[in-house]
Parts: structure tokens; C-alpha cells; sequence
């Protein structure tokens, strides 16, 4: 897993939903008000009171790097080139709230928590960005803009919303990232960028025209050697199945819109993995970092665990050379390297689902899952 300086690979880092708002926000430094308008829970640090319970004491506040845990030493020896995240959390103090249910957000001057983690992109493109309002989005471009990170899939107009994050890598290339989100992730269609009103990039829907109209906008700004990432939200938020609509719309970016990874996420656990045409296809990458610890239903999908996806490439030229994932357990709001009978079961369910789209799932020295064509 440990990558020589110099290597001709680039390398990228992907995870799925970081929500490092509420309880989370609620043990970092400079918490926002703790005030939820959920149907059973009214302050945010009861998620806290819950995770304690479960696993003990959270010393607060903590510090910034405190959430990512082992992480940051694992990304120290991966050494990938570019770090991309989906965020569905506001960053903002906004109480225009949606009325919607759950509405994630941490405060502003808790997010120096992602440059802790040296996030390149975070995609916005989600069902919570907006949980705070138009003000909430735009304190949230605000804040990623003064830490240097980069957006995809929301902006203040539809074309800023539209338009990919360019990430360029020193002697290797660019990766440009587009964010997508889709209603079946429980987007609001209001919530779509406008000429003059902010908003995400969401998506029409799944057909063979809203690929063309992609594959139009991935020729605009791909070069030779480029790796283009479509990240999209969307789906159910649990189980393992994957319509018919997804794997055309997926495959049908690789093959006529020229993308190099598609980046799925919305589900709360990790989802088969596919590798088509040499590309591969996370159907859903499963939730990075929450505050779920303690709450109850659905501990068969296991909810707590975490993977963070390295995707290589070989440059010049853009040929796969590794899609893997390295497994991590949520643990009072910390990733902590999972144990090898964590790893085994994570490699037994991706398996079991990756086998109906092809791929298999092998389990190597340092508890590294690999996704290899069946």
C-alpha cells in the first residue's frame, strides 16, 4: 500500500458522505447551537450522549485531526495525489432550516476539521447541503473557498454549479471532478441551480440523453490524460440492490462520456463495486464519518464500518492500475483501523454483491481489499 516517491501513478483517495455535523460538530472546538428539529430528538448533543453510551467518553472538545483518527497515518503511506469526499453538511450558522426531517450542519469555525485531513474536493451535490438554506450554501462555498478546497456540484448559479473542479497534479495531469446528485437520494427539486438562484447540479434523470448532455460537457474541458470523476448522490440510503437504471447510466458515462471513475454515495454502507471497460463504478461508497453510534435498526448492513477507495492510474495514458479499499470502524466519532474479522466480513459482502456485476473481492496483508475483474 505504500507508494516509492516518484511513482508515475496517480493516485486518488475516495470516500463517501462525510457528515461532520451534529453530534460531530457538537465535540469539536467551536460547536454550533446544539438546537434540532427532528420528530424524536431536539439537540444534537443527544448523538453525543448516545455514542458515549455505547463506546465511552469523548473527551471535548477535541482536536481538528481528532475525527479522522488512523486515517491520517494511512493517507500518510498511501501518499495519494488528490482527496475527494462527498460533504453533506452545511458549514454555516444559518437557522433557516428546511423542514425536511434531519438537517446536518457544523459551524464554521470547526471546519479547518477537512483541511486536517488535506481534502482536495468535497462534493456538494447532495440531499443535505441545502438543510440550511440558500445562506447555508452559500456560507458553505464561502468557508471551502477560504480553506482552498475545491467544490463540485453546487454554486451560487447553475453554471457555478455545473462547472467541474479542476485538480491538477504536478507531472501527472488533472482530475476533474463533476458532482451530480439525483432525486432517488431524496433531493429536493427546488433544491436544482438556477440562472440567478444557487443550488446543485441535479440530474433530470438516468437516460441515455442525460448521458449525451454529460458526455457534451466532459469533451468541453477533457484533455488527453485527463481522469474525469463523476461523482453522483443517489439512491436508497440501505440495501444492496442496484437497478437496471443505474448500471446503464454508469456504464453508459464510461463508455460515451469518457469517464474515468464514477463515484457513487448516498448509501449508509458500502455497495458492490463494478469494473467496466476498465473503469470502475461505485455503486455506493457508504458513509465515511456520522454520528449514527448508538442508534438502533439496520446493524446487518453494518453501518459502522467505513472504507476509503484508492483508485491508481498510470501516467501518461490513464490505464487502471489498482482500485482497493482499506477498512475502518466508527468509533466515538473516530475512524480506528478495523480489525481483520471487520475486513473478512466486508470482504465476504462485497463479494457476494460484487458477483453480480463481475468483480471479486480478494482480502490482503494489512487488511487491503482488492476489486479485480471475476
Amino acid at each position: 500500500m505504500q507508494r516509492t516517491a516518484g511513482s508515475s501513478e496517480l493516485l486518488l483517495a475516495l470516500c463517501g458522505d462525510v457528515m461532520t455535523g451534529r453530534g460531530i460538530d457538537q465535540v469539536l472546538p467551536h460547536p454550533s447551537d446544539p438546537r434540532l428539529h427532528e420528530s424524536y430528538v431536539s439537540s444534537a448533543l443527544d448523538y453525543v450522549g448516545l455514542a458515549e453510551r455505547r463506546n465511552g467518553a469523548i473527551a471535548r472538545p477535541v482536536r481538528f485531526d481528532y475525527v479522522w483518527g488512523d486515517v491520517l497515518a494511512t493517507l500518510d503511506r498511501a501518499r495519494p495525489d488528490v482527496r475527494i469526499v462527498n460533504l453533506e453538511t452545511g458549514i454555516t450558522r444559518s437557522d433557516d432550516y428546511e423542514e425536511k426531517g434531519i438537517n446536518y450542519r457544523m459551524s464554521p469555525e470547526n471546519a479547518p476539521c477537512l483541511a486536517a485531513a488535506h481534502v482536495d474536493c468535497c462534493v456538494l451535490a447532495n440531499n443535505h447541503v441545502l438543510d440550511w438554506g440558500r445562506a447555508g450554501l452559500a456560507d458553505t462555498l464561502d468557508r471551502l473557498a477560504a480553506l482552498r478546497i475545491k467544490v463540485a456540484g453546487a454554486g451560487r448559479t447553475a453554471d457555478q454549479a455545473r462547472a467541474p473542479a479542476i485538480l491538477e497534479v504536478a507531472g501527472k495531469g488533472r482530475v476533474i471532478v463533476f458532482g451530480f446528485g439525483a432525486t432517488t437520494s431524496g433531493i429536493s427539486r427546488s433544491w436544482r441551480a438556477a440562472e440567478t438562484a444557487s443550488g446543485i447540479d441535479l440530474l433530470p434523470d438516468l437516460s441515455e440523453r442525460t448521458v449525451a448532455a454529460i458526455a457534451d460537457r466532459v469533451r468541453q474541458v477533457k484533455r488527453p490524460g485527463d481522469v474525469v470523476v463523476a461523482s453522483i448522490h443517489w439512491g436508497a440510503n440501505w440495501g444492496y440492490d442496484i437497478g437496471r437504471a443505474e448500471r446503464r447510466f454508469a456504464q453508459g458515462l464510461i463508455d460515451a462520456a469518457s469517464v474515468d471513475v464514477v463515484h457513487g454515495h448516498s448509501s449508509h454502507h458500502p455497495r458492490a463495486v463494478e469494473l467496466h471497460a476498465g473503469k470502475p463504478i461505485f455503486y455506493g461508497c457508504g458513509d465515511f464519518l456520522n454520528d449514527y453510534e448508538g442508534i438502533g435498526g439496520y446493524e446487518e448492513f453494518r453501518g459502522d464500518l467505513a472504507l476509503l477507495y484508492l483508485v491508481g492510474f498510470r501516467m501518461p495514458g490513464a490505464a487502471l492500475t489498482r482500485v482497493e479499499a482499506l477498512p475502518f470502524k466508527i468509533r466515538r466519532f473516530r475512524l480506528e483501523r478495523a480489525s481483520g474479522t471487520d475486513a473478512a466480513w466486508l470482504r465476504d459482502t462485497l463479494d457476494r454483491e460484487g458477483g453480480r456485476v463481475g468483480t471479486r473481492v480478494a482480502l490482503a496483508a494489512e487488511n487491503v481489499l482488492s476489486f479485480q475483474p471475476a
